[in-house]
């Protein structure tokens, strides 16, 4: 068993189906990607959705999420605590720093990096995806803190 299937698996069982309506309760935080720690939402992998995506993401005191961005498909992020910087657009030169209470759209391929601005605060977030899939279609960009990985 690939190690995406067994996750896909144990993502299956977090579901409740109450035959129309499904729900994960309490996630847990139990899944990370470049710098993240995020609860276990609501994809494809375990609700069966075609089109959307939501979890709460946090980001630890001082960690950087590095420069990325989302091919074909949006995001919108509300933030619940702490204060976070996106450096974006072409050679990340445009900044918007974000605090609680505020709502962030970005544009699909519009590269950008995440910054927690606290040392000792996480950010958190909701996070809603316009794919189901959450994480496939998310390509590395290069930034001053870590280039590009090549494959």
């Amino acid at each position: 068993m690939t190690c995406n299937k067994a996750m896909s698996e144990k993502l299956r069982e977090t579901a409740e189906d109450g035959g129309g309506i499904l729900c994960v309760r309490s996630p847990e935080t139990d899944r990370g990607w470049n710098g993240i720690r995020y609860k276990t939402g609501i994809s494809a992998k375990n609700v069966g959705s075609r089109r959307l995506s939501m979890n709460v993401a946090i980001v630890p005191p001082g960690a950087v999420a590095y420069a990325h961005s989302h091919i074909d498909f949006e995001v919108m992020l509300y933030i619940l605590e702490g204060q976070v910087r996106h450096e974006y657009g072409i050679g990340l030169e445009k900044v918007i720093d974000n605090k609680a209470g505020d709502f962030i759209f970005i544009k699909p391929g519009v590269p950008h990096e995440v910054i927690n601005l606290s040392d000792t605060d996480p950010v958190v977030a909701v996070v809603a995806r316009s794919d189901a899939s959450e994480w496939e279609n998310i390509v590395d960009y290069p930034s001053k803190r870590r280039p590009a990985q090549q494959e």
